[in-house]
């Protein structure tokens, strides 16, 4: 049995020999998943190549590769969808017998690897093929070892995030600071930590301006002020004299933080807490459930069960794609043929308005924008390819501002503009280092339209016209229905 060690550096060799390859299935496909059974210990010939598979109606397909128990593996060339790589592979999944049924499902496009366990049910977070060496205990199974159990899954990291949260939510609480003060402070502190992670902010900064306040805490109130002030002031209109370590936070904008707060006053043990929810890993979290996990930080009752009520991403894409993704898709697939039409099809994705018109801590909206971003960033890349786009001016046309929301309660609305926010960075972060840019949005120009309001008694059209809205949409276990 190879060692963890050995694992990895034979995952850095992989990494450098597919790096910039040009993703061709066919050409390259087997070459891909020999070298990646190698990683592991595991000789190709152990499993099948091009494994035939008799579908549940009938029609004969193959498994680009297949070792039985342990993986499925199903290669796309660049530009193909890998959602639709997914369906296909969850369809071979299911036609197999039961004693062979592989505990992982792992879809790759050359640049990208998706991975699904079965008996967890759970999506890992998509890595790039460059990154394997840090995902590689996601694989444990295949080197002869048991799940490794510090491969935590996303419901997992998000839980551990929002019970960090809950512990400050708590401390504040405990001191006085409550209502709607307290839940935009928590916001702003959100957006902090993840920025100090994510590439907002330079790495660690916020945590290196927490930590240098008073040990005791007595400071921190009137340095959190002082930043939150600087976050919302434009470089140009900044005191000169401003200190370096509040200089070097760039303008936000977008106004999280022009609202003025009472300020809270921190204790050594609060101060200790924020610390350690800067010790996180907030790369890890997703924007996309995060937000409605965090809402349960700040209902005790709902805390014990934290988690259970939201809206997963798995079922959003059951409303989703019947609605309008798999239309988009299959329309990706015909606009492939000639530059125009993809260019077409680019502008037509960049047109289009939704509204969840009770949209809670935004899930729909949110995983919406992620799908529209990443179908957006399979078009860059074939524009790309045949010379038709110019990098020194940002590609994206899919704006977050296509997005409408209409929710009741304060928190969850805040909550959602806050978390689009932070799934815009991702996506214009990804689109950057592919194309070796710098196509990040800050100050942020743009973002979705939440309304704090009461959906049945507001008129729509003042949130979006009618005429000018595509589809609205939603949990189906809500009061509304589905129209597109």
């Amino acid at each position: 049995m190879l060692t963890w060690t050995e694992i990895e550096t034979r995952a850095i060799a992989f990494q450098k020999r597919w790096k910039g390859c040009s993703g061709d299935e066919r050409q390259y496909g087997q070459t891909f998943e020999k070298d990646f059974m190698e990683v592991f210990g595991v000789d190709w010939h152990d499993g099948f190549h091009e494994h035939p598979i008799i579908s549940l109606d009938g029609v004969t397909n193959y498994i680009d590769y297949f070792l039985p128990g342990k993986i499925l593996i199903e290669m796309k060339s660049r530009g193909k969808s890998l959602d639709s790589a997914f369906t296909q592979a969850i369809a071979y999944a299911r036609a197999l017998k039961p004693e062979a049924q592989p505990a992982l499902i792992l879809v790759s496009d050359f640049d990208t690897i998706r991975v699904y366990n079965t008996a967890k049910q759970h999506h890992y977070k998509p890595f790039k093929v460059s990154n394997l060496k840090a995902h590689v205990r996601i694989f444990s199974l295949l080197t002869g070892r048991e799940a490794d159990p510090n491969v935590r899954t996303e419901i997992e990291l998000n839980t551990d995030a929002s019970y960090k949260m809950a512990k400050l939510h708590d401390a504040l609480k405990e001191n006085g600071y409550s209502g709607h003060e307290l839940e935009v402070y928590l916001v702003r502190l959100l957006f902090c930590l993840f920025a100090d992670d994510t590439g907002v902010f330079e790495k660690s900064t916020f945590y290196n301006y927490i930590k240098t306040s008073n040990p005791d805490g007595s400071d921190l109130s009137g340095r959190l002020s002082l930043l939150f002030s600087t976050l919302d002031t434009p470089t140009e209109k900044r005191m000169k004299t401003l200190p370096d370590d509040l200089n070097r936070f760039r303008y936000i904008n977008g106004n999280l933080f022009s609202e003025q707060l009472t300020p809270p006053f921190f204790s050594a043990k609060m101060r200790e807490t924020l610390l350690e929810c800067c010790d996180f890993d907030w790369t890890q979290i997703s924007p996309a459930i995060f937000g409605a996990m965090f809402q349960g930080v700040m209902n005790p009752q709902e805390r014990r069960e934290l988690g259970a009520h939201y809206t997963s991403e798995e079922n959003i894409l059951k409303v989703i794609r019947p609605l309008f993704l798999d239309e988009l898709y299959a329309e990706f697939e015909r606009s492939k043929n000639t530059t125009a039409e993809l260019q077409t099809f680019h502008r037509k994705l960049a047109s289009l308005t939704f509204l969840d018109p009770a949209c809670g801590c935004g899930n729909f909206l949110i995983i919406t924008y992620q799908k529209l971003r990443e179908l957006e960033f399979e078009i860059l890349k074939l524009l790309s390819e045949s010379g038709q786009m110019v990098l020194f001016d940002d590609p994206t046309k899919v704006s977050a501002d296509q997005f409408y929301g209409i929710e009741l309660e304060d928190f969850p609305c805040e909550i959602a503009k806050v978390s689009m926010l932070l799934m815009k960075h991702l996506m214009d972060q990804e689109v950057s280092h592919y194309f070796g840019g710098n196509f990040i949005d800050y100050p942020i120009r743009d973002n979705a339209s939440i309304i704090n309001a009461n959906a049945l008694r507001l008129d729509w059209n003042e949130v979006v016209p009618a005429y000018r809205l595509n589809y609205i949409m939603g949990n189906p276990a809500g009061n509304y229905g589905l129209i597109a």
